[in-house]
């Protein structure tokens, strides 16, 4: 039976700034427009985090029973690693879920009932990335998932909620965050490689390379920087956000330097962090404007 402190790990804790970084990026889109709500904002948070929980857990048994972390290279996983029953995991995930649809049909009842409309799209999401018979995880399709749910409908939602309608600094805030956390996902599949190529996970990149990977990986640590030199046409302060750029540079540096495996361990957490470092302080920046 898996202790509490595996139960964490399983969760993947290095994944919690792509949940986190979201709301504060789209409560300071929501600040700039006069409109920042914070219990709204706290709700919000509390749907982000347990939908990432939920993916997670889905994603370890998922892959569990199926075979493909029978040999694995990073950290921990409950299932494949026969520490927790594949039952179990599969129900922590359907919990997690379930948090996250009460927390987002609260916000739709006090903002609007259309909200609703979210909490199965997300939560077939959050399950087939991994489950079903023909995940999207598998096909290559992650990032594209990643980028829409925790940059696009997070950000986007998170001001929407708050300020009641959403505005280009929204986007723009939403489109950087969103590769911030394709960033995160293309380092930890780029350690997978070998492992995935095995298995038959056709993830984005398996399907590109090696190469091409890496350099995705750099393409999408640059872009948020841009956005902060866009949002400049906001306030001045956006470019308090540059200061995430010396954590970029860092979760850049295995990528780059051609690392592989565990060596790739810390690209994952350093492009969480960036990403955590650039929405909180843009968020700040814009509040103050």
């Amino acid at each position: 039976m898996a202790s509490a402190a595996q139960w964490i790990e399983g969760a993947r804790p290095r994944t919690l700034p792509n949940a986190i970084a979201p709301v504060f990026a789209g409560t300071g889109a929501a600040a700039a427009l006069g409109g920042a709500v914070w219990w709204k904002a706290a709700l919000a948070l509390v749907v982000s985090l347990a939908v990432i929980v939920g993916v997670n857990y889905a994603n370890d048994y998922s892959d569990g029973i199926r075979g493909t972390d029978d040999v694995r290279v990073g950290p921990l996983r409950l299932v494949g690693s026969k520490v927790a029953s594949p039952a179990a995991v599969r129900n922590a995930a359907l919990i997690a879920i379930l948090v996250a649809a009460v927390a987002g049909l609260t916000l739709a009842a006090t903002t609007a009932w259309w909200l609703a409309l979210l909490a199965p799209i997300c939560g077939a999401g959050a399950w087939f990335y991994t489950g079903g018979k023909k995940p999207y995880g598998y096909l290559g399709f992650g990032e594209v998932a990643v980028f829409v749910f925790f940059g696009l409908i997070a950000v986007l939602g998170t001001q929407f909620v708050q300020a009641e309608r959403i505005d280009w600094v929204g986007v723009v805030c939403a489109v950087a965050v969103g590769c911030f956390s394709c960033a995160v996902l293309v380092a930890n599949n780029l350690r997978d490689i070998p492992t995935d190529t095995e298995a038959g996970k056709l993830t984005l990149a398996v399907r590109i390379g090696d190469a091409r990977t890496r350099t995705l990986h750099l393409a999408l640590l640059v872009i948020p920087f841009l956005a902060s030199l866009a949002l400049v046409a906001s306030t001045p302060w956006a470019l308090v956000g540059l200061l995430a750029a010396p954590l970029a540079v860092r979760a850049n540096a295995p990528v780059r330097g051609g690392k592989g495996g565990l060596d790739l361990i810390p690209a994952l957490r350093d492009s969480g962090l960036a990403m955590l470092v650039w929405a909180a302080t843009t968020a700040l920046a814009l509040g103050l404007s």
